[in-house]
């Protein structure tokens, strides 16, 4: 095959493959307002205080990065990284950590998900979706069992779920 006919092949095949290509350059995505965050964060607090629980609560961005951290005067020194962690497991897994905690236990094919850096599969962290996409993760530390911290962060995405739902449309 001569050179020509190699370097004509050769420029069509990277023709070809550059409209496929520059469709992966950019990626569009939508992020929770950092008021919205706050607010998710300050309902949360604000049940589990109503509940007696003493808590930190976190919300991260759809990449786990923290935007609000909120401890109550007695939470536990612990709560603020747990429930940091719990958010970003959320995120990370795209799934609520009160399910993961069940499904990745030691008898579990997935148990060894566990043992993954910064993950923490105990109830508290949810996901955050808006129209089938993640936009943030909240996650609660101090109530007395995985379940109560669960629906805390529960009670706080409730609270600004119609604000979701209007950004969704």
């Amino acid at each position: 095959m001569g050179n020509t006919r190699r370097a004509a092949i050769s420029l069509l095949a990277v023709s070809l493959a550059l409209p496929l290509h520059a469709q992966d350059t950019l990626v569009t995505f939508r992020a929770l307002a950092p008021d919205v965050a706050l607010e998710m964060a300050q309902a949360a607090l604000t049940h589990c205080r109503d509940e007696g629980y003493q808590v930190a609560v976190a919300v991260v961005d759809r990449m786990g990065v923290p935007q609000v951290m909120l401890g109550d005067r007695f939470a536990g020194p612990h709560t603020p990284d747990t429930s940091i962690r719990k958010a970003w497991t959320a995120v990370s897994f795209r799934e609520d950590t009160l399910l993961m905690a069940e499904s990745t236990g030691p008898e579990s094919p997935q148990s060894g998900a566990r043992q993954i850096d910064n993950v923490l599969m105990i109830g508290g962290g949810i996901p955050v979706t808006v129209s089938g996409s993640i936009v943030a993760g909240i996650g609660i530390s101090g109530a007395p069992s995985g379940a109560a911290d669960h629906a805390c962060a529960k009670a706080g995405v409730d609270a600004v779920t119609a604000k979701l739902e209007l950004a969704g449309e």
